[in-house]
């Protein structure tokens, strides 16, 4: 097979590479560099072993996620304040298809950070399953392990994550909604507006990575959060701005200081209120947005 043939055939499986591996990862640049060196195995591979293309590349990306994974926890535990995903404009179909609750439930932040409970292993066998649909015994296959083992590691993942009841209550429309809400008090600076839209336990958690200014510790409480937003708002008066766009399969902001991205804003809603709060302020885990969006 010629270079451009297998360049050809790797190109046409390279976007649902991508979305397992940042799903395995939660990291967008770190998907891209794990899909490139994907390629780099695929093109150098011999092609007498490779029955079906599709298959091999997901089995080379899971497990190169799986060592990648266990580097990046032992830099998780020095990171500087609460650690975030990084974002990723999903309007553009970059991580697949996102029609049902499930599918955008699947890639949001909330979820990704939920992963991080579960060991790598454990990881794999979830996103392979839940959002691959692979059977335990392609799983089994990815991951050269055996049935059993798939099957306990993947009911072991769901009782980690421990999946709250309700999670798709809030439909995409009232979740446009609450997001507007949070738009209109920010350019106001109308706090009793969004007093209303915040659950009483609701929590914010900004991701500045030491990089940027940002709360190291997660706020917790409706009057602790709405003390740090008469902050913020101060700060949009003098120039900043926010814009909406779709994030992780759900409606979020975008925040600009001039032409600048500054950060992303995420929502967790549940019960019709907004009940978490994640912002992404690091500038390392905005690139791939501010590529998506050049």
């Amino acid at each position: 097979m010629s270079s451009t043939a297998i360049a050809d055939e790797f190109e046409s499986h390279r976007p649902r590479l991508f979305g397992l591996a940042y799903r395995m990862l939660g990291s967008a640049e770190e998907a891209e560099d794990t899909v490139q060196d994907a390629y780099l195995r695929f093109s150098g591979a011999d092609r007498a072993g490779i029955t079906y293309p599709g298959a091999w590349l997901a089995k080379t990306v899971t497990n190169l996620c799986l060592t990648r994974l266990t580097s990046a926890r032992a830099r998780r535990e020095s990171y500087v304040g609460p650690w975030l995903p990084e974002p990723v404009v999903t309007s553009d179909g970059v991580l697949g298809p996102l029609e049902s609750a499930e599918q955008r439930d699947a890639v949001s932040l909330a979820m990704l950070v939920l992963l991080e409970r579960l060991t790598p292993t454990e990881r794999a066998v979830y996103v392979l399953r839940e959002a691959f649909a692979y059977g335990h015994r392609e799983i089994a296959e990815a991951l050269d392990l055996s049935e059993a083992n798939c099957r306990q590691l993947y009911r072991r993942a769901e009782k980690r994550l421990a999946l709250a009841e309700g999670r798709f209550e809030v439909t995409p429309q009232r979740q446009e909604e609450l997001v507007a809400s949070f738009l209109t008090a920010a350019r106001d600076g109308n706090l009793a507006v969004l007093e209303r839209r915040l659950a009483a336990d609701v929590t914010w958690w900004s991701d500045g990575g030491g990089k940027v200014t940002a709360a190291r510790r997660p706020i917790e409480g409706r009057e602790k959060v709405l003390r740090f937003l008469a902050g913020a708002f101060r700060g949009f008066a003098a120039g900043f701005t926010l814009t909406v766009a779709e994030l992780n399969g759900a409606p979020g902001l975008l925040a600009w200081d001039g032409d600048t991205l500054a950060g992303t804003v995420g929502f967790v809603c549940r019960g019709g209120q907004i009940v978490g709060v994640q912002a992404v302020v690091n500038p390392d885990k905005l690139d791939f947005v501010r590529r998506q969006l050049a």
